[in-house]
């Protein structure tokens, strides 16, 4: 297939569910979920449809003893691993998502972590991948303690590996614009800065930064922010 994979464009704003939900029929499918953090995603997956069965991993312990707790996803199986060694049996599962999750696989683990989600996919069965473009109001604070470009072009060039090597064919790719909202700078610094799976350390000056850049975006119904998306839509080839 002609490599066409693009790096960046724009696109409308949409909620992702609405993309995916366009992209996939995920009806009567086993779906792995990596990197599936506090599961929102997962949970409307999970009640998005008969017969979807999921298995969600996670690599931050924390976030994942709090998963565990979920007693209302009866076709939902949480565990505790990474991309890069997947816990289950070859050509097992139908379609495999990746919400904003490759780019925080390590680098120099992230071609292995290709290798196994098309081992792990049936012939046919496909990948989608959502990663943050490196731009926009939201990309320009969170820059400012966590500068992502490089993690994130490392993730691009191992979509553009994997099609290359054969691996996966690209069927389709999306851009978007995802809504993110915030109430105040309180609930952002929750989510963001104070997520389990990274540990900012913030100086009191970058701190003061962070809060004043956010300000410029406050109003009285919150803070609106759209960030740029890119989803890569793999297939594994048939047999």
């Amino acid at each position: 297939m002609t490599m066409l994979l693009r790096a960046t464009d724009d696109g409308p704003k949409q909620p992702e569910p609405e993309v995916f939900g366009r992209l996939l029929d995920l009806d009567h499918k086993d779906i792995l979920e990596l990197g599936c953090g506090t599961a929102q995603l997962t949970r409307l997956i999970a009640e998005g449809g008969p017969g979807r069965r999921i298995t969600a991993l996670e690599v931050d312990r924390i976030q994942h003893d709090k998963n565990l707790a979920i007693d209302d996803l009866p076709n939902v199986h949480f565990d505790l691993a990474g991309a890069q060694a997947i816990p289950l049996d070859d050509a097992s599962v139908d379609v495999v998502f990746m919400f904003k999750s490759l780019h925080h696989v390590p680098r120099d683990m992230m071609g292995q972590a290709m290798d196994e989600i098309a081992r792990v996919l049936r012939p046919g069965g496909v990948l989608y991948v959502s990663e943050p473009v490196y731009a926009g109001a939201f990309n320009d604070i969170l820059k400012l303690f966590n500068d992502e470009q490089q993690v994130r072009q490392a993730a691009f060039e191992a979509v553009q590996a994997a099609v290359q090597r054969g691996l996966f064919q690209l069927r389709e790719q999306v851009f978007f614009r995802s809504p993110i909202y915030f109430a105040d700078f309180a609930e952002f610094e929750r989510r963001i800065i104070g997520v389990t799976h990274s540990e900012f350390k913030l100086s009191p000056e970058t701190y003061g930064e962070v809060k004043a850049r956010f300000a410029l975006h406050q109003t009285a119904e919150g803070v609106n922010f759209e960030q740029p998306i890119r989803v890569d839509l793999l297939q594994r080839p048939a047999d």
